[in-house]
């Protein structure tokens, strides 16, 4: 038995108990699941917090050949991966690049973020060069063979002045695409800069616009990614959908549901949590083939508690919960991140993370987990 860990909230004792979830598994069938998955920095790396990242390239490998193995499709270079906090173009590129080389060595399924972060944070681009930077972008993800995923702009929303610049560049770029993408709306509470998408700061009408890309290109739009944290709203839009185009639930508080669906249909998934969570939610999915829809539910709603902790306000720092567990699970052998992102949550949130983790047996080595856990702790003076 695991000795008590002494966390800032008080002794907590391992459970001692983790999941025996087998790899190298076949990937779910009654759902396409997509884990965004986080980078691995290198640690032994001389650059400042605001520099270009330097990434542990075998280690973030080895990471997405993890969720492969486990059945699910890996989403590349989106936010889990620290894109536009910290990964810049240039980093994102070369990761795409990787990863869809490993792949395809690996029969992994994999779809790329594709955006406008080459451009300069600061000032508004024109309409003109925006689509260029997309298109860029999109470019890249069909020469490396990976399925784009439209990721929304900053700086389209500092170019756009209202639902007709967005339909025009949507438009555009989806004329031009081989082929279907899926169209990624991440709200601003995952990123602030975002406020207003689609042109209204009223979701109602944003909601309108973003379907009305959709209708006129139902050819070339697999799916949608929404990322609203609201999940009335993902349902409302997931029955006005096209037919043919999927809704790939990002709701990190509300997936177990989404997924599991109604009457009236369901989501698939394309979620950040499930980077921390992948094996079990990968078991989860291939229990739903089977038609157990309760047998699901018992298996996935214990984890929202630990994915509504790791995405609480200021949501948009969740990568550090993420890639803390990473490092307690042993998928990587430090704690460090790109941009220095591993100071952006507190001691007890980090704490409260591993406890609620270690409760779900998400920890293959619970001893290496707790040894890990409390060398975090000695390092900020809490080790008692």
């Amino acid at each position: 038995m695991t000795a008590a860990v002494l966390l800032p909230q008080g002794s907590y004792t391992p459970s001692g108990t983790p999941l025996d979830l087998t790899p190298n598994v076949p990937p779910p069938t009654s759902r396409t699941v997509f884990s965004a998955a986080h980078v691995v920095a290198d640690p032994y790396a001389d650059i400042s917090p605001d520099g270009p990242a330097a990434l542990d390239w075998d280690a973030t490998l080895a990471f997405r050949r993890h969720l492969w193995a486990h059945g699910l499709g890996v989403a590349e270079a989106m936010d889990t991966a620290q894109r536009g906090m910290g990964l810049d173009w240039a980093g994102a590129a070369e990761l795409i690049r990787r990863s869809a080389a490993e792949a395809k060595a690996v029969g992994g399924r994999i779809a790329c973020g594709v955006g406008t972060d080459q451009l300069p944070e600061g000032g508004t681009p024109t309409l003109a060069e925006v689509t260029s930077a997309y298109e860029e972008q999109l470019a890249l993800a069909e020469e490396n063979g990976v399925q784009p995923i439209l990721m929304a702009s900053r700086a389209l929303a500092r170019a756009a002045s209202g639902p007709d610049d967005y339909l025009a560049t949507y438009a555009h770029l989806l004329r031009q695409t081989t082929e279907p993408v899926i169209l990624h709306w991440l709200g601003p509470v995952f990123d602030p800069a975002l406020e207003g998408y689609w042109g209204s700061d009223d979701l109602d009408e944003a909601t309108d616009t973003f379907l009305k890309v959709i209708a006129e290109h139902p050819d070339k739009v697999d799916g949608i990614k929404i990322s609203l944290l609201e999940a009335d709203r993902e349902i409302d839009v997931r029955r006005r959908l096209p037919g043919g185009v999927r809704c790939y639930t990002g709701d990190d508080f509300n997936y177990p549901e989404l997924i599991a669906g109604d009457e009236r249909g369901f989501s698939h998934a394309l979620l950040g949590v499930f980077d921390p969570l992948g094996p079990l939610a990968a078991h989860a999915v291939r229990v739903l083939d089977t038609g157990d829809t309760e047998a699901f539910r018992a298996l996935l709603d214990p984890t929202v508690e630990l994915s509504r902790h790791l995405f609480r306000p200021p949501t948009r720092f969740y990568k550090t919960g993420v890639v803390l567990l990473a490092w307690l699970a042993g998928h990587q052998d430090h704690f460090t991140m790109v941009g220095g992102l591993q100071s952006a949550r507190s001691l007890p949130h980090l704490a409260k993370a591993y406890e609620l983790a270690d409760g779900l047996g998400l920890f293959p080595d619970p001893e290496l987990a707790a040894h890990r856990m409390r060398a975090l702790l000695a390092v900020h003076g809490g080790a008692r």
